[in-house]
C-alpha cells in the first residue's frame, strides 16, 4: 500500500513528503548497513543502518505533527533510536557529536486487536523511514547535520537544503539542530550542560509568558 507520510525527523518532523510503498519486507531486516557510523556509496547515497533496533531508543510520538491536516484519516507512531556512542557522548556533553545518527521510523496505530479494547498500539506496518545525520566534512552546507529519506531499498538520498526540514530543526530544535525537547532522558542532561538552544529558551520563555500574566 502507498502511503503519503510528512518526515522531518521532527519528531520530530514533518514537513518533507515521501511516498512510499511498505508493503514488501522492510530492507531493514534485510540488508543496508551494520555500522554504528554513517556509511556512504560512491554516489553520496547513506547505506540504512540495518541494526537501528539494537542502538538506543530514544523516544515515541503519536500523531506528532507541526501540520494540523497532516493526520487525517489514520493515526502513526513515531520512534527514534540514535547510535550507542553518540548517545554515551551526549550523556558526557550535553551535545552530540560529529557521525551521530538519528533514525526515526514510522509506525501504523493498530487499536481493535486481540485483548485490546481501547487506546492504541504499534503494528508491524513500517510506514516510513529516515535518518539524520551529523557529519562535519560533509556537510558544512547544512550546518553539519543532513536528513536522508529512505524508501524499500538499502540506500538513501539526501534531502536537498531547500527541504523544510533544515529550516524547522534550526529554527525550533533544543540542542544542536535536534528536538531533544522531545526526548524525555536527555532534556534535563542538556538543560545541565547549558546546551540548550537560544531559540529555544526564547521559544519556551514567550509560551510561559502569558501564564504568568494572569490573575
Amino acid at each position: 500500500m502507498t502511503r503519503l507520510r510528512v518526515l522531518c525527523l521532527c519528531i520530530f518532523l514533518s514537513a518533507s513528503v515521501l511516498a512510499q510503498d511498505y508493503s514488501k519486507p522492510s530492507s531493514a531486516s534485510t540488508g543496508g548497513s551494520a555500522s554504528t557510523a554513517p556509511v556512504y556509496t560512491a554516489d553520496g547515497s547513506l547505506m540504512f543502518p540495518s541494526n537501528y533496533r539494537e542502538w538506543i531508543y530514544l523516544t515515541s510520538g503519536v500523531d506528532m505533527s507541526y501540520n494540523p491536516m497532516a493526520m487525517a484519516g489514520h493515526s502513526m507512531f513515531d520512534n527514534v533510536f540514535v547510535n550507542p556512542e553518540a548517545y554515551k557522548a551526549f550523556l558526557q556533553t550535553g551535545t552530540w557529536p560529529d557521525k551521530t545518527m538519528l533514525v526515526l521510523e514510522v509506525r501504523s496505530a493498530g487499536s481493535n486487536a486481540s485483548i485490546n479494547k481501547s487506546g492504541h498500539f504499534q503494528t508491524a506496518e513500517l510506514m516510513g523511514r529516515e535518518v539524520h545525520v551529523k557529519d562535519g566534512s560533509r556537510f558544512a552546507a547544512t550546518g553539519k547535520w543532513a536528513f536522508f529519506g529512505f524508501d524499500t531499498g538499502n540506500t538513501g538520498i539526501q534531502l536537498p537544503k531547500e527541504a523544510p526540514c533544515y529550516s524547522c530543526h534550526e529554527q525550533h530544535a533544543a540542542v544542536d539542530t535536534t528536538f531533544v525537547q522531545f526526548y524525555p532522558t536527555l532534556l534535563d542532561i542538556a538543560k545541565n550542560k547549558g546546551t540548550l538552544s537560544a531559540a529555544y529558551l526564547k521559544e519556551e520563555a514567550a509560551a510561559v509568558a502569558p501564564e504568568k500574566q494572569k490573575p
